[in-house]
């Protein structure tokens, strides 16, 4: 019960220019593929790629996955004079230059979305946790949803977007955000809600099927699970790790509990919508607001509140290293917070942008490939 697994987007660059590609190393994904089958995949844009892991009963499962995958990737890029690295955007990333991976899926999105499509340069960590009853499904996502900023707060890898420092931590979601059904899920309650919601718009030829709704949180189409989309990919694994790890446990610790969270209203969703953004601008540094009490919180006291409420999933689980290493995010900062830093030691430095932005690049594809 509550097995979960964890995907995780890389972009693809040049390892002399720190330039995102435009299109694929056919050797590269050959070799890719060599070595790690189906679990990797192109993306819409062939810049990217994707690994998935297959359902795992437990957090070091799922690490050794990722950390195989990362080195395995790591090493066939650079055989190839490519790089990889896991960021929710990417520095050296510029949408004119994007080409669309040939698939009739991304044709028809790329259709619908036009230059907002090429616009998506954005990787990020989606975990799913299994949960069959699909009606539950369904009504915690609706539960779940006030925790959604502190969990992009602890990813957050975007500070960067097309050569610039943005002023936000998370640049990626108010990229995101420009995309159709993006954002928090809707305020439904029941499965019926959903699927009513679903059926109105395949039935009018808007969407083909779920698949195409692309929530921060949602019920996934293929899988008996519910899907975190928030996160930014997360440079370390340990933190994605950790973050896929406090994703679980709320899970397991709301859907054994029905009351918790039952009374999230639209006031509710609406002071969501407003940590959503300060956890985009500002990550672990932001302040909260309590959807429920409307008090004042920080992500140390957000998360130490929650705490208590998965202390008992937390020992079932058997996850105790994973959530503590939470505590290394917030003392030591996120990779969007290694990345300002090494970028503006740079500058400081004497460094020119360009210069200062390859030493973040560098690091960021290091830290990836360490697995």
């Amino acid at each position: 019960m509550y097995s979960f697994g964890i995907e995780e987007e890389y972009f693809v660059f040049d390892a002399a220019s720190r330039r995102a590609v435009r299109r694929f190393d056919k050797r590269f994904l050959v070799a890719a593929r060599k070595a790690l089958g189906d679990r990797v995949m192109t993306e819409m844009l062939q810049s990217q790629l994707e690994v998935t892991t297959p359902p795992c009963a437990c957090a070091a499962e799922a690490r050794a996955h990722l950390a195989r995958y990362r080195r395995a990737l790591g090493d066939a890029a650079a055989a190839r004079g490519l790089g990889l690295a896991a960021m929710g955007t990417f520095p050296l990333a510029f949408w004119p230059e994007q080409i669309v991976t040939p698939k009739a899926r991304y044709d028809a999105i790329m259709d619908d979305l036009q230059m907002i499509g090429y616009r998506n340069m954005l990787c990020g960590m989606h975990v799913h946790v299994a949960v069959p009853d699909v009606d539950a499904r369904v009504n915690l996502i609706m539960r779940l949803t006030p925790y959604l900023p502190l969990l992009l707060a602890l990813s957050t890898s975007s500070p960067f977007w097309q050569g610039h420092l943005t002023g936000l931590v998370g640049y990626r979601l108010a990229a995101y955000d420009e995309l159709p059904r993006t954002g928090l899920p809707e305020l439904f309650r029941a499965g019926e809600d959903y699927r009513d919601f679903v059926a109105a718009l395949v039935g009018a030829g808007i969407i083909p099927d779920a698949s195409y709704i692309w929530w921060a949180l949602r019920p996934s189409l293929n899988y008996p699970t519910i899907e975190l989309r928030v996160a930014d990919s997360c440079t370390r694994l340990d933190d994605a790790v950790a973050i896929a790890t406090l994703f679980r446990c709320l899970v397991r610790a709301l859907d054994r509990n029905r009351g918790i969270n039952a009374g999230f209203d639209r006031l509710g969703r609406a002071i969501t919508q407003e940590n959503k953004w300060h956890a985009q601008r500002y990550g672990i540094k932001a302040r909260f607001v309590d959807p429920f009490s409307r008090t004042p919180m920080t992500a140390r006291s957000w998360l130490e509140s929650i705490r208590g409420l998965i202390a008992d999933d937390v020992s079932a689980l058997g996850c105790a290293a994973e959530i503590a290493h939470l505590d290394r995010i917030l003392d030591g900062g996120t990779s969007a917070d290694r990345q300002i830093s090494i970028f503006t030691r740079a500058r400081a430095a004497g460094r020119r942008r360009h210069a200062a932005i390859k030493e973040v690049v560098d690091w960021a594809a290091a830290e990836t490939r360490a697995g």
